[in-house]
């Protein structure tokens, strides 16, 4: 109901202010000292500041955040740590994407892309799991708009210097900067999986077999990335056995004269490549690509065509070989 401001003398301060709360009788439970220890961690894990409890020495909170640190004194060791640690997991990460954006808006980000797939993966809610915080304290995981749901995999964390600390999430719904920061990160993350699979191989088809499906769902429903999400699209084709394809390396390789890009639509790869359908394209030296995902029938609705070529089923309408 109110507060007084007043000199203390019994309790010498060098710096700073000593501040009494007096509790509610409904309130009693903040006194616990294992419950103060607990909001402590949950929210305040990572601010610069250390936090005693009782007549302990040793702070509670770590003190200090590992992304706000500069890359070049963290170890690898350093951030798988930091990965299990709030991703609850025990695999590796095969992508850690940690940078500072400048500018207009200013935030810190440090994601990891999973090697394996998490359980929750396809429930309907398809939420994500990257922790919001506002200059090192935490506000919360719960925020929907500031991750694409079709990047629901990645883990980590996004500290914003713009969003003040007192922000409810109603607010944080419909918030220009939020809406910036997710903008900004999917272009960064599409990115470093692009540098990827220009660099290893190998490690991107892990990431593919595990969460290609889900990045198509991008293709569906975020139309202003989807020429980054075409970069790392990888497919089954005609042209090798049981090797995935890129986009652009299936347009490099079209005969002279081909301006469409055909593929046939199936549920099973198995089937797909014993469909009497591709004779005619086989005799003729014409790739055809594979789209065994459910939802390759849905993104094919709204992006129908990939630089100018135009996406043909083989099966629909007459092709002029």
């Amino acid at each position: 109901t109110g507060y007084t401001i007043a000199e203390e003398e019994s309790v010498k301060i060098d710096r700073g202010v000593k501040i009494t709360l007096h509790l509610k009788s409904d309130a009693y439970d903040y006194l616990i000292e294992d419950n103060l220890k607990r909001i402590i961690l949950a929210y305040s894990d990572h601010i610069s500041v250390p936090i005693l409890v009782g007549g302990e020495d040793k702070p509670v909170n770590a003190a200090s955040a590992l992304w706000m640190r500069p890359k070049s004194d963290i170890t690898q060791e350093q951030y798988n740590e930091f990965y299990h640690h709030i991703g609850h997991v025990f695999d590796e990460p095969i992508m850690t994407s940690h940078w500072r954006a400048e500018g207009k808006i200013e935030y810190t980000a440090l994601l990891f892309v999973p090697t394996m797939r998490p359980l929750d993966l396809y429930e309907p809610g398809r939420k994500h799991a990257v922790r919001l915080y506002v200059k090192r304290v935490f506000i919360t995981d719960q925020v929907q708009n500031l991750i694409y749901p079709w990047l629901r995999f990645v883990r980590g964390v996004i500290d914003s210097e713009d969003l003040p600390l007192n922000i409810s999430r109603e607010m944080l719904q419909n918030n220009p900067v939020v809406d910036r920061i997710r903008s900004g990160v999917t272009k960064r993350i599409l990115s470093d999986l692009a540098a990827l699979a220009e660099k290893d191989d190998a490690a991107f088809e892990t990431f593919w077999y595990q969460f290609g499906m889900v990045v198509k769902e991008g293709l569906y429903d975020a139309a202003e990335h989807r020429d980054d999400i075409f970069k790392i699209c990888r497919f089954f084709s005609t042209n090798a056995n049981r090797r995935l394809t890129s986009l652009d390396d299936y347009v490099s390789r079209m005969k002279e004269g081909q301006e469409e890009i055909y593929y046939l639509l199936g549920e099973k790869l198995e089937m797909l490549e014993k469909s009497p359908q591709l004779e005619g394209f086989k005799a003729r030296g014409l790739e055809v690509l594979f789209f065994n995902d459910t939802i390759d029938s849905f993104w094919l609705q709204m992006a129908g065509m990939f630089k100018g070529k135009k996406f043909v089923s083989v099966t629909k309408g007459s092709i002029d070989l």
